[in-house]
Order: C-alpha cells, then sequence, then structure tokens
C-alpha cells in the first residue's frame, strides 16, 4: 500500500515538472517582454550607479543600524556592485535566471537584516511595518521573474516556493505587503499630504485614496476578486506616484538629489514589483484564482 502511494506521488511530480520544464520557454517570452521586469532592472542597476557614485547606502531605506560599522564604504560598494550587476544581468537571458536567483537572496537579506528587526523591537510603530512591506514588493517582483526564468523546477521539498504554489504564495505575500503600505497613509496622514506635488489640490483627500486604494488592492488580490486589476491598477497608482513625487526635475527636494534619485529608483523598483503581480495573472475574468495562467 504505502510502495503504491510512493510510486503515484513520484508519478505526480515527474507529471508536475515535465509540465514546469515545458513552460519555462513561453514563461521566458512573457517575462522577458513586461514593463514590470524591465523597471526592476532598470531600478536595481541605477540603484547600482548611484551607489558607486555617492560610496554610501540607499539613504534612509537601506539605513545601517551600526553606528561607525567599520568598512563602511567597503559594504557600500558591495551593495552597489549586487544591485548593479543583477540589473543588468536581469537584462540579458543567459544571464537572467542566475540574476533573478541572486537578487531575491540579496533583497530578502536587505529585509531580514536592515527591516525586520526594526518591526521585532517596535511592532507597534507602522513605520517599521512599512520599510518592511516595501522591500518585500520587491522580493515578490525578483521572486516572480526567478520563477519565470527557470525557477518553476525544483525539489518537491522546495515546491512552496517553486511552480504554481510558489507564485500563488508570491502573490499572497505581495498582497500583504500592501496592508501596511495603504494603512501609513491614514496613520501619517500628515506626512503623506505633504509629498503631493503642491500645485495639486486635496493634499489629504490623495493621501487617504491612495492610502485605501493599497488597502483595497489587498483584499482583492487574497479573495481573488479582480485581482488582476487590482494589481495593475495598484502598479499604475504606485508608477504615478513615482513621476509625481520622486521625479527630481519635476519636484526637486530640499534633501538633495542623491536623495531624491535613490526615492526615485526605490520607488520605481516597488512599483515594478506590482506590475509584474499583474502580468503574472492571465486574462482579465472576474475571478482570478491564485493559479499559473496558460502562458506561464
Amino acid at each position: 500500500m504505502g510502495t503504491d502511494l510512493d510510486k503515484a506521488e513520484a508519478t505526480t511530480f515527474e507529471t508536475m515538472s515535465v509540465d514546469d520544464t515545458m513552460s519555462q520557454s513561453a514563461s521566458s517570452r512573457w517575462v522577458s517582454t513586461g514593463m514590470g521586469y524591465k523597471m526592476l532592472a532598470a531600478a536595481m542597476a541605477g540603484l547600482g550607479l548611484v551607489g558607486f557614485v555617492s560610496a554610501d547606502f540607499a539613504s534612509v531605506w537601506q539605513r545601517i543600524p551600526i553606528e561607525d560599522l567599520p568598512g563602511r564604504q567597503f559594504f557600500a560598494y558591495a551593495c552597489a556592485a549586487f544591485e548593479l550587476a543583477t540589473g543588468v544581468g536581469l537584462l540579458f537571458k543567459p544571464t537572467a535566471a542566475i540574476a533573478s536567483r541572486i537578487l531575491v537572496v540579496f533583497l530578502l537579506l536587505w529585509a531580514l537584516l536592515l527591516k525586520l528587526p526594526a518591526v521585532v523591537a517596535m511592532p507597534q510603530m507602522e513605520a517599521t511595518w512599512l520599510g518592511l512591506a516595501e522591500v518585500m514588493v520587491m522580493v515578490v517582483g525578483a521572486w516572480m521573474v526567478a520563477l519565470a526564468f527557470g525557477a518553476s523546477r525544483g525539489a518537491q521539498q522546495f515546491r512552496f516556493v517553486t511552480g504554481a504554489t510558489g507564485l500563488s504564495n508570491a502573490r499572497i505575500l505581495f498582497a500583504l505587503s500592501l496592508l501596511p503600505i495603504g494603512l501609513a497613509h491614514f496613520v501619517y496622514a500628515e506626512q503623506t499630504a505633504a509629498f503631493v506635488p503642491s500645485w495639486l489640490p486635496w493634499h489629504f483627500g490623495w493621501a487617504y485614496l491612495t492610502g485605501a486604494g493599497s488597502i483595497v488592492a489587498c483584499s482583492a488580490i487574497l479573495s481573488g476578486l479582480f485581482a488582476r486589476l487590482a494589481a495593475l491598477l495598484e502598479a499604475v497608482m504606485l508608477m504615478i506616484i513615482t513621476l509625481l513625487v520622486w521625479t527630481p526635475w519635476l519636484t526637486p527636494a530640499s534633501n538633495g538629489l542623491q536623495f531624491q534619485a535613490t526615492g526615485f529608483l526605490i520607488s520605481l523598483a516597488i512599483a515594478s514589483g506590482a506590475w509584474i503581480v499583474s502580468d503574472s495573472y492571465g486574462g482579465w475574468s472576474a475571478r482570478s484564482p491564485m493559479k499559473l495562467p496558460a502562458n506561464l
């Protein structure tokens, strides 16, 4: 009896592996033409260039908790090298698979070492959750790119991060990350409203509207109701925010060009994560179950 079950499980796993292999070519075509994928590559390469020019980390987004860190400049250059190399590597098919996997690891370390400790130390502060959520959206984008470039094939014990299950879990992580992003617009309404360009009316109205949009998108994706539309609208909203708030020549900041260029690239990377999630859905049906689309 046990032997028959083992054989059945092995046969099922082998069939899934064949299906994953057959879909790898289609997955690569999908991701290589997606806007989100190109945005993520450009954002990471840009962060690397800014890091090399400034010889520093990405400002408040990569705040190092250790004062007077030994070899600080070395680590800053190392981060910049990873960002530049993975960003450029994503653009070329021979290196896209390894670049996307390295990027997932790099972003996870960013989240675990620089953002999660703040959440553990001050869980009552919404800003700590916001910082972690923003990086996790980038993680999801890199994760889905890795899936599209062949990470859908993996050992059975890793299927929670590969194949259809991995894609579903990535979407869930993206949706959960949108919750603290949306809530921040309400908890820090005054600070959010200050980012709205001066020529736009109803600054607080835009702060609340965009925050509500992220929360609604979270609910839609988790429920599967208009999930692709919700992800697309979230991506468009984040892209508009990136252009209106962080574009240096549109809204010059008192913090200086380096700070604003870094903010623009971080915001672009977050928007790209949302765009990649949107691209991962097939079709425009009202109910979009969390499964691999036909062309992925």
